[in-house]
């Protein structure tokens, strides 16, 4: 089954030919700031991901093992990716698909997590970023 997304302007799109992950959410501080709240992400294999539209398309390099990419035209957070890492996560705002079939399953960074809201889905819960993302 395929999947595809794009940014809000259309100057970022993809295409996805295998399985997504299914979804993260992250509290750190850097995606606070980087989407304006905490994000939900997906991800595929590098080998399964193809942009079919990549003009817009800006790398900021956030830290020494992660960048960020995100729509330099319309400002929309799109990508992380962490260095030498085979797979790319994929912000799931920008799926085509309203029913995705995918589940929440891990809250990383909860440690930075603003008072305002309480994470009551029942996914695992992590200070940090656990061991098993790091090693594959």
């Amino acid at each position: 089954m395929g999947h595809t997304g794009s940014c809000l302007c259309g100057a970022v799109a993809y295409e996805v030919s295998g399985a997504l992950r299914d979804v993260i959410f992250c509290h750190c501080n850097q995606c606070q700031r980087s989407s304006g709240n905490y994000f939900a992400a997906t991800a595929a294999a590098n080998d399964h991901f193809k942009l079919t539209e990549d003009r817009g398309l800006k790398w900021y390099k956030s830290s020494d093992w992660a960048a960020r990419g995100f729509c330099q035209e319309c400002g929309a957070n799109m990508f992380w990716r962490r260095k030498n890492a085979d797979r790319i996560s994929i912000m799931m705002g920008t799926l085509d698909a309203q029913d995705t079939g995918l589940k929440a399953t891990r809250h990383l960074f909860v440690a930075d997590k603003k008072d305002y809201y309480d994470i009551l889905d029942g996914a695992a819960q992590f200070d940090t970023y656990p061991q098993e993302l790091k090693d594959g």
